[in-house]
């Protein structure tokens, strides 16, 4: 049985967190509650995750010299990649050398890379998953659209919040469409993604908890997409008892696959949902942004979980109520972010507002959520918006 230690002093149990954004700062914050010693690194000074871990480093994660030099000094129990933009070969190698990795190098590798975990949930796996073809330039990307046909999404093949992600509905679009890949992702890998477009009712994260007992699974979560960043989620999503059944098995196969015998941690899987038939989408190996409402719809938000997880401790049954968020976004570019009707927002009962701390404002920026319950999901999505609609962020 794990015994828990004192932070600062040598029976402390270490995480390293790679990556301090909002979803790091919650576990940074779940992680202390049990007395946790928390390490936050990022690329950029004041991240939401280093204003209150008890060292912080900023560094450029892509060099596996920095996070290797981080590892070394601070020597930590637990490694917890928070982002994409890291050096995963020093992770696996930092593996091999016996440091723990969360949930495994290996999964922290492939879901960093879109060709790596496609490759494995429709090639090694046989997942459902939509048509898709890999291209390295403008000539591929025009003849893997043919194939897919249009309308057709073009997505880097490492990226996220839908940096360089846009829809092609004719050929004259491909040329913009690879231009903006190349420009806006979050790492440069001259590489896409082109995907067939599916008929779809909805597309759902269902959040799979990996932990000593097995396998865990949280109530569906609904969640709107605007270019591939989240806008709103909202739990439970409604959906059949076999379509259900189907995505825990996905998400089953998926999670086990990238676990191996000893991985553990939340994961986000994203899937297509039409009637009872499910489609695998993408995998997250960490909370996921669309969990936030996990923070008011359930006992336990996802980012407890995956503490739990990580540190082998139960997980009974997860029960859930009508819950929803909403992301309080900003526009423009700010050196000191202020934020006004914060008050009139939590006016509406059953509200709750997190802001990030996130530093400054570069162009578009998730900064805060509003979340809501009701006593049904519609009635906390009304609320949600309603709130986040009040708050406005501008330049103090």
């Amino acid at each position: 049985m794990r015994k828990f230690g004192t932070p600062l002093k040598r029976s402390a149990i270490k995480i390293l967190l790679l990556g301090s954004g909002e979803l790091g700062r919650e576990v940074a914050i779940e992680a202390m509650r049990l007395g946790v010693e928390v390490i936050a690194c990022d690329r950029y000074k004041n991240a939401p995750a280093m204003q209150m871990a008890h060292r912080n480093y900023t560094f450029n994660m892509r060099e596996g010299k920095n996070i290797r030099k981080i590892v070394e000094k601070e020597k930590p129990d637990f490694i917890v990649p928070e982002i994409e933009a890291i050096a995963t070969d020093t992770l696996v190698e930092l593996e091999k050398e016996g440091w723990t990795v969360i949930p495994r190098a290996i999964a922290t590798k492939l879901t960093m890379d879109r060709e790596g975990i496609r490759r494995l949930s429709a090639e090694k796996l046989k997942l459902p998953t939509s048509p898709y073809h890999f291209a390295s330039s403008l000539k591929e990307l025009e003849k893997g659209a043919l194939d897919v046909g249009f309308p057709c999404v073009i997505k880097p093949t490492m990226s996220s919040s839908g940096h360089g992600q846009s829809v092609a509905r004719k050929s004259a679009d491909l040329k913009k469409a690879w231009h903006f890949a190349m420009t806006d992702t979050r790492v440069k890998t001259g590489r896409v993604i082109v995907e067939g477009f599916i008929d779809f009712d909805y597309e759902i994260t269902l959040l799979t908890v990996r932990h000593a007992k097995g396998i865990s699974y949280c109530a569906p979560v609904g969640h709107r997409q605007v270019n591939g960043d989240y806008v709103e989620s909202w739990q439970p999503h409604q959906m059949s008892k076999k379509a259900l059944k189907k995505a825990q098995n996905i998400a089953k196969r998926i999670v086990n696959e990238l676990c191996g015998a000893k991985g553990r941690g939340i994961f986000g899987v994203e899937l297509f949902v039409k009637g009872d038939k499910v489609w695998f989408s993408e995998v997250s190996p960490r909370p996921h942004d669309t969990g936030m409402v996990t923070m008011v719809s359930q006992t336990m938000s996802e980012m407890e979980l995956h503490v739990r997880a990580i540190l082998d401790l139960p997980i009974p049954g997860i029960p859930c109520v009508p819950g929803a968020s909403y992301a309080i976004l900003a526009h423009g570019n700010m050196k000191n972010p202020t934020y006004e009707g914060v008050s009139d927002a939590l006016k509406i009962p059953g509200t709750h507002i997190r802001i990030f701390g996130k530093p400054e404002v570069i162009g578009h920026r998730r900064m805060g959520v509003a979340l809501a319950i009701g006593k049904t999901v519609a009635e906390a999505r009304k609320k949600a918006m309603a709130a986040a609609k009040k708050v406005k962020i501008i330049e103090g």
